[in-house]
């Protein structure tokens, strides 16, 4: 459903100008450089490897229904994205505790060990990157980018009829910083 003409007049047409020119700015810059980190991993894991891998790592083991519906994605992409992080011995496919006959997916241990040294590069880089900024500016900063992120993820879940997933960027600032 379109913003209504009340909704957009009522606001600084001039201010929501600068925010989708500073968004679409933002989009250019995070994939050009896929906010990979810095040294050696810079652009070293592709974002949905990194948004698979984290989540496996703050939820624990599902199936791929379950991970497809917690990053708002369907079970044919997650299927087609985890293949490769299997192959490489990053994710592993194991029985479901309860239901023997079911998979899950789990990060190995392997799998933990790479997340960490990108996570660990991708630090950095929000370090360098955000280097004059006091505590309380990267606080704000997060905090505001989640909301954005959490309201997009809400009106993309409205649009296609289903359940709203959580957003990637909406756990804890470093345990699982976007992507």
């Amino acid at each position: 459903m379109p913003p209504s003409q009340d909704m957009t007049t009522a606001l600084d047409p001039g201010l929501l100008d600068a925010l989708q020119h500073q968004v679409a700015v933002f989009a250019r810059r995070a994939e050009q450089t896929r906010l990979g980190g810095t040294g050696q991993l810079r652009n070293s894991m592709d974002r949905a490897a990194y948004l698979l891998l984290n989540r496996l790592d703050q939820e624990g083991p599902m199936g791929v229904k379950a991970l497809a519906a917690g990053m708002g994605i369907d079970s044919s992409t997650v299927t087609r994205q985890v293949a490769p992080l299997v192959d490489t011995g990053l994710v592993k496919r194991t029985s479901h505790p309860e239901d023997g006959r079911a998979v899950v997916l789990q990060l190995s241990p392997r799998g933990l060990a790479r997340l960490e040294e990108v996570r660990s590069s991708r630090r950095q880089l929000m370090a360098e990157v955000t280097e004059g900024w006091t505590q309380d500016e990267r606080e704000s900063f997060c905090s505001l980018l989640t909301r954005f992120n959490t309201a997009l993820s809400v009106r993309q879940s409205a649009h296609a009829g289903h359940v709203p997933a959580e957003p990637a960027g909406s756990v804890a600032p470093e345990s699982g910083a976007t992507a």
